[in-house]
């Protein structure tokens, strides 16, 4: 006899549907508005394979597990929704690890479906067997193994939910294979199983905050990944016109010396309110430290640890702290300021606008040699500039901030806290994939470009024409910069590479290529790769030159 599940609750009802757990799977994530999955295949996921046909999911079959992550990541950031990976068991799970740390890092709500042994097979030895939710938990919002198919559908429901709500972040569920292949009934999917409400907080929060920034002189505002213009538009932007106060979002590991944020720290340094959304008070603040000894601060996070953190980096320089989400909580706030008439402080917000926009090296562009690092990034925007709708992408040590700092696009994905580069070829896939009509750039260093080569020939075959351009100095220049400031230039070991044409690798893999050693020559190569029609990989030989830090660090 067939047990009769309700698909995302466990719980038994009269239905008229019959499957597999992998149809109940597959057909959930439809319910939930997933259309594309990112994948690499493996024998213990084959049924969801199967089971996507049926359902009309389409999967980009990539290179490598982590690559699928990376792409699952880039589709959350631009689309606004849920991204899914799906990679096979053991080798395949643990590949995937290192591209989940970024996506736990910036925020994204991607979920991860691993295969799995056999739940009759466990202790037995089972081909592939290993224990991943432990493995994996650190690294995500929540992780779970269904062992039963009345317990995979509530699985996939809570992990929809929790993905997407509070700070937006990865979750996993390992699939063993019998699950996925014990046949069941079940009802039709009600989608609204996936909505999350949002905690906005309390009347009282609001009004504290608001008192607390119109008694402030010099209030700032700081956001978390999460609330960037790339997945919540022009939040930031209205919250800092209503509150006549700057707020700067912060989604990059240099912090404080992200050098798309100018002189940043300086402003940091003349607040004497601080109000926090969603943004930790860690490394990438300086724990707090870098702020004046005398400067307010007001936390407002989703999460009680964070709160924590916040209370022993701030001592008593935090005044008031809000467990809150961070986006309705900030819609909460801009809705109770307009009611009311607002401190104006347009001075402080020109200072600061000022101070971020600052670039120490902006025209620091002749060199005797190779094309210098920021005459190849203002060339990539004067093109991005001419395009209607735009994504670029930044990722690497020293290239890649550079590309951070002289880039900028409609849309923006960067490498994220976490620090780790090589996902720049997968976020710009994926990117691609998700707004075809945009002119999509990914800009990566020639260290960068190596830790996922292959997946060009993924692009190549899904037909996601995005041009990359690397910044190739023949270095890991950030590490090279590193021995040369602290070990001195005779100390210098490990960091060179060669002059390997990846243009011609591209060309190989099914894109388009190009080679330029001349600044004369770049516009015209950029204009031909993205003509081609094909992905595209632009190989710039710079000068290896430090990362921009702005003025005043």
């Amino acid at each position: 006899m067939l047990k009769q599940v309700e698909a995302g609750s466990g719980q038994r009802l009269e239905g008229d549907e019959t499957g597999r757990g992998a149809d109940l799977l597959v057909r959930s994530l439809k319910a939930a508005g997933v259309t594309r999955i990112y994948s690499l295949s493996g024998n213990q996921i084959m049924p969801v394979y199967d089971a996507c046909i049926d359902a009309g999911i389409e999967i980009v079959h990539t290179r490598h597990e982590a690559a699928a992550v990376f792409m699952a990541d880039a589709h959350a950031q631009i689309t606004g929704g849920l991204g899914v990976a799906l990679v096979t068991a053991a080798p395949g799970a643990m590949n995937a690890l290192g591209a989940l740390y970024s996506a736990r890092t910036s925020e994204s709500p991607v979920l991860i479906l691993t295969g799995d042994s056999s739940v009759s097979q466990d202790g037995m030895g089972a081909f592939q067997e290993l224990d991943q939710v432990s493995i994996v938990r650190p690294l995500v919002k929540s992780s779970q193994r269904p062992e039963t198919v009345e317990a995979l559908g509530s699985a996939l429901t809570d992990a929809i939910r929790t993905a997407r709500s509070g700070r937006p972040g990865p979750v996993h569920i390992a699939l063993p294979f019998d699950v996925l292949e014990t046949e069941t009934t079940f009802v039709p999917i009600d989608p609204s199983r996936f909505d999350i409400s949002d905690q906005a907080g309390t009347e009282e929060d609001c009004a504290a905050l608001l008192d607390a920034v119109d008694r402030a002189e010099r209030p700032l505002v700081l956001m978390g990944p999460s609330l960037s213009a790339t997945r919540q538009g022009d939040l930031a932007e209205r919250f800092s016109n209503a509150l006549d106060c700057p707020v700067v979002v912060m989604e990059s590991p240099r912090g404080l010396k992200d050098p798309s944020l100018g002189a940043f720290a300086s402003v940091l340094s003349k607040a004497d309110l601080i109000v926090t959304f969603g943004k930790p008070i860690d490394f990438t603040l300086g724990f707090g430290k870098p702020a004046a000894p005398d400067c307010r601060w007001i936390v407002l996070d989703p999460d009680s640890a964070e709160i924590e953190r916040a209370r022993r980096n701030l001592g008593t320089g935090l005044i008031h702290a809000i467990q809150a989400e961070a986006r309705p909580f900030a819609e909460s706030v801009i809705g109770c300021a307009r009611r009311e008439t607002r401190a104006a402080r347009s001075d402080w917000r020109e200072t600061a606008t000022r101070l971020i926009a600052a670039r120490s090296e902006a025209d620091r562009t002749e060199s005797e040699g190779r094309v210098t690092p920021q005459a190849l990034t203002r060339a990539v925007q004067s093109r991005l500039d001419k395009a209607g709708e735009s994504i670029v992408v930044c990722d690497g040590g020293e290239f890649g901030q550079w590309a951070q700092a002289g880039t900028n696009g409609t849309r923006r994905i960067v490498n994220g806290p976490s620090g780790a580069i090589g996902g720049s070829p997968c976020y710009g896939l994926a990117a691609k994939l998700a707004r075809p009509q945009a002119l999509v750039y990914a800009l990566m260093g020639d260290g960068t470009v190596g830790f996922h080569l292959a997946e060009f020939e993924t692009a190549a075959r899904e037909g996601a024409a995005f041009v990359a351009i690397v910044g190739n100095d023949m270095c890991w220049n950030a590490e090279h910069q590193i021995q040369l400031r602290q070990y001195g230039p005779d100390r210098l070991i490990g960091c060179q590479l060669s002059d390997a044409r990846y243009d011609l690798a591209v060309a190989a893999l099914g894109g388009h290529g190009e080679f330029v050693s001349d600044i004369a020559d770049l516009d015209a190569a950029l204009a031909r790769a993205e003509a081609s029609g094909k992905v595209a990989l632009v190989n710039v030989l710079i000068e290896g030159r430090p990362a921009p830090s702005g003025t005043g660090h």
